[in-house]
């Protein structure tokens, strides 16, 4: 892991730790954590998807801490949680879109699904990076719920890491990036999905998937297919970074050089296998496994037939790999499958920054110009 390091306007602090199993919820600690969210503090906290770190959003001075905290840049937006209870004006203006939206929050809220529409007056500008709309989701993890309903405020969190690395799914990565720079850390555990949610927008009839995630694209055309509605993407070549948290070409990376690889590359074919490197991770599946030079070490991040397990495990088993002061190379097998396939790709491909090998020769070059 790599070494924390002091943050413009975030004073270094050992953040205290708040051990909540998700099925015996202590409301006196949760209580704490909420008079902490209230009072324009950061916490960390589990959803389903990755722990997020906090803070009131309607507080704009809180909201730039976490910015400070993660060294995040200002005009990248991040997710307001509510619960589904409370009124959506409080932080979105459906205007037009009302329908569509009150369709996908019936049929997915709670859950990972992030609405990306209007933003109500009262969301600061710190929250949505400058931009007219706000991104909100409605998490299903009891501890998530528990807090929210303590707080009794929308709580603004993206996820609970310094900017750009590999998101945490257990509060030991938060406590790893972030114990010097938030006030509470709660531990429920490893989270469910392991990746992010899914965010989508309204343009008319369409649903417009901004970013893949815990949601997939089939799931989604399935609840809406009664309801004379359409899941489409934008373009490739359409720039989401402006759009959608989480959308960058480098994101979810580790220190580590990291490279995308397309299954199926004839790696034992000269001159790899004469290769002199000093550790080359090669993540991949159980059930497509790949012939790897000798002093090369498979990592497997699961089965292909179990694409729920291989996205829970994907960001830890980057996280333990992740040695920043060594010349190490992570070379990580796209899964080239739908569904869940999509979100699981499409952090591959940001982890590597876009670099995705699709020939040997350009495995070679990489790897000889360390």
């Amino acid at each position: 892991m790599r070494e924390t390091d002091s943050v413009a306007g975030v004073s270094p602090q050992t953040a205290q730790l708040l051990p909540i199993p998700p099925d015996r919820i202590d409301h006196a600690a949760i209580d704490r954590a909420a008079a902490v969210i209230r009072q324009g503090g950061l916490v960390a906290f589990p959803t389903e998807t990755v722990y997020g770190l906090g803070c009131n959003a309607l507080d704009d001075d809180a909201v730039q801490r976490v910015f400070a905290a993660k060294g995040r840049p200002a005009d990248d937006p991040i997710i307001v949680h509510v619960l589904e209870d409370w009124p959506l004006s409080r932080v979105m203006t459906p205007g037009s879109g009302a329908r569509t939206i009150g369709v996908l929050m019936d049929g997915f809220w709670p859950g990972p699904l992030t609405i990306v529409g209007d933003r109500a007056p009262g969301i600061p500008d710190s929250v949505t990076g400058g931009l007219s709309t706000v991104a909100v989701r409605c998490p299903a993890h009891p501890v998530a719920r528990a807090l929210l309903r303590a707080a009794g405020v929308p709580i603004a969190a993206p996820s609970a890491n310094r900017f750009s690395y590999v998101s945490p799914t257990s509060a030991e990565h938060v406590l790893a990036d972030l114990g010097d720079r938030c006030d509470i850390v709660i531990d429920s555990g490893r989270t469910d999905h392991g990746i992010e949610s899914t965010v989508v927008t309204i343009d008319g009839d369409d649903i417009i998937v901004l970013r893949h995630g815990a949601v997939t694209n089939e799931e989604l055309i399935r609840a809406v297919a009664d309801q004379g509605l359409r899941v489409a993407e934008l373009p490739s070549h359409h720039d989401r970074s402006g759009t959608s948290p989480g959308m960058l070409a480098r994101h979810y990376s580790p220190s580590s050089r990291t490279l995308a690889v397309t299954p199926g590359l004839p790696y034992l074919r000269p001159p790899l296998e004469t290769l002199t490197a000093s550790h080359v991770f090669y993540l991949g599946y159980e059930d497509r496994l790949p012939k790897l030079p000798p002093d090369w070490q498979f990592v497997s991040l699961g089965r292909l037939d179990d694409l729920a397990g291989i996205a829970f495990n994907l960001y830890d088993t980057l996280r333990q790999l992740d040695a920043p002061a060594t010349d190490d190379v992570l070379l990580v097998e796209l899964t080239a499958v739908l569904g869940l396939g999509r979100a699981i790709d499409d952090r591959i491909t940001r982890a590597a920054a876009g670099q995705i090998l699709t020939a040997t020769g350009k495995l070679t070059a990489v790897l000889r110009a360390r």
